[in-house]
């Protein structure tokens, strides 16, 4: 049976046995309207008043949008805002700020890219640098001591609108809402406090919950005291068009665009599977090994002790170069050793969160990746292994298993996010 992975910008076909469970999101219709949606969540938000309603002339506006790893609709996304503020508010005082957390700039060409020409030559665009000391402001400390500092534009913007899409994520619950201020916008202290070994480590720190999960606790905490004047997130379909939109008051419009992403992408598995194939569901999503980690996450969660996941991600921008995960990997013999320092650790080092759920899987399971960027010796400073074709892998591991082995397929990876039924 042939299965088209999400992979790069192309997919990669594979053959898989006739037996294997492929399972995908639930199917969701775009939206017929993209724009009229989107300008009716801002005007007929969940909770609360309109957008316009919300400003003020001679206000200062700060925008929070996500960076070029996340596939986020900005270009539809940003346009709809501008319009409602134009002529309520001056462009001169507006800036769209780049959710970067820690991870680096996007270059000019990306941020056309990502925000439209339009956009760029509107307004002000600026890179949120966690790193940067000088373009941070201390907020005060939330939540469970979690020291905040936040993107000083956004500190002082008297109106603040966070922008996102929501889907599960692998610690956090859900992406979206008040992640677009904090990890997104916050400064690398507060991060490092915020992904944790305690934090990570958590079991409920895990996909599809938020509730009673300690980082997104933490999120909702800092969200909520430091300030929100209105939150706009959308949830997309497997092929990344928009489904619905929600706006509103920040907490209770995440709440109404996570039920809609947990029905669509959380599905149930009778048992677990001796291997998993999954993805790093492709551009702009599978441009590092560090976002893989989501798709091995997710894999993860319904492969037995002891068995297979083989992940395929295109990695073009490598691990990346840029921050310390390279470096955290390479710092142990072993993912049981890694683990072992991590957690052992008083102190978060940047990207260890990371790499210490990459160790928590490896120690459990055997990961081997398929990627266009990284070479074999790349992916071994990482204790992985590297497969030029899946398809011989997986008959490979058959061979050895037996053909009543199991097998799940997760083609667009972290975008499905298994589960195991009670019992299995």
């Amino acid at each position: 049976m042939r299965v088209r992975l999400a992979y790069g910008e192309s997919g990669l076909d594979i053959e898989v046995p006739q037996h294997a469970e492929v399972v995908y999101p639930r199917p969701a219709s775009a939206v017929p309207d993209p724009a009229a949606a989107l300008t009716a969540a801002l005007r007929a938000p969940v909770s609360g008043p309109p957008l316009a309603a919300r400003v003020r002339r001679g206000q200062t506006v700060a925008i929070s949008v996500c960076d070029g790893t996340r596939a986020q609709p900005s270009r539809a996304m940003l346009p709809a805002v501008l319009a409602e503020l134009d002529g309520v508010v001056d462009f001169e005082d507006i800036v769209v700020l780049v959710a970067t957390g820690t991870h680096r700039a996007n270059t000019e060409a990306e941020l056309r890219a990502m925000l439209g020409d339009v956009v760029v030559d509107s307004v002000r665009v600026v890179n949120h640098d966690a790193r940067d000391s000088s373009r941070l402001s201390w907020m005060g400390t939330f939540g469970a001591d979690v020291p905040v500092w936040l993107n000083s534009e956004w500190a002082a913007a008297d109106v603040k609108i966070t922008t996102g899409f929501v889907e599960p994520h692998f610690f956090a619950g859900f992406s979206g809402g008040p992640k677009m201020v904090a990890p997104g916008l916050a400064g690398l202290d507060t991060v490092l406090v915020l992904h944790d070994a305690a934090r990570i480590g958590h079991p409920s720190a895990t996909w599809g919950i938020t509730e009673g999960n300690p980082v997104h606790d933490d999120v909702r905490a800092i969200a909520t005291a430091t300030g929100v004047t209105f939150a706009f997130d959308v949830v997309l379909n497997s092929d990344k068009q928009i489904v619905a939109a929600f706006g509103g008051d920040i907490l209770p419009m995440h709440a109404h665009a996570t039920r809609l992403a947990r029905r669509l992408a959380m599905r149930e598995l009778a048992a677990p599977c001796d291997i998993v194939v999954t993805t790093g569901s492709g551009f702009p999503l599978d441009q590092n090994l560090y976002q893989s980690v989501k798709g091995m996450s997710a894999a993860s969660r319904v492969v037995r002790d002891g068995g297979m996941i083989i992940c395929a991600a295109e990695c073009r921008d490598g691990y990346p170069d840029h921050g310390s995960y390279r470096d955290v990997l390479r710092s142990a013999a072993s993912p049981r050793a890694l683990l072992a320092e991590i957690t052992g650790r008083a102190v978060t080092v940047p990207d260890q969160w990371q790499v210490q759920i990459q160790a928590q899987i490896q120690v459990r399971s055997t990961v081997v990746m398929h990627t266009s960027y990284l070479s074999d010796a790349d992916l071994a400073d990482a204790h992985l292994q590297q497969t030029a074709d899946i398809s011989e892998t997986i008959a490979a591991q058959l061979s050895r298993l037996g053909p009543a082995a199991r097998v799940c397929v997760l083609p667009e990876g972290p975008q499905t996010i298994p589960y195991l039924a009670r019992g299995g």
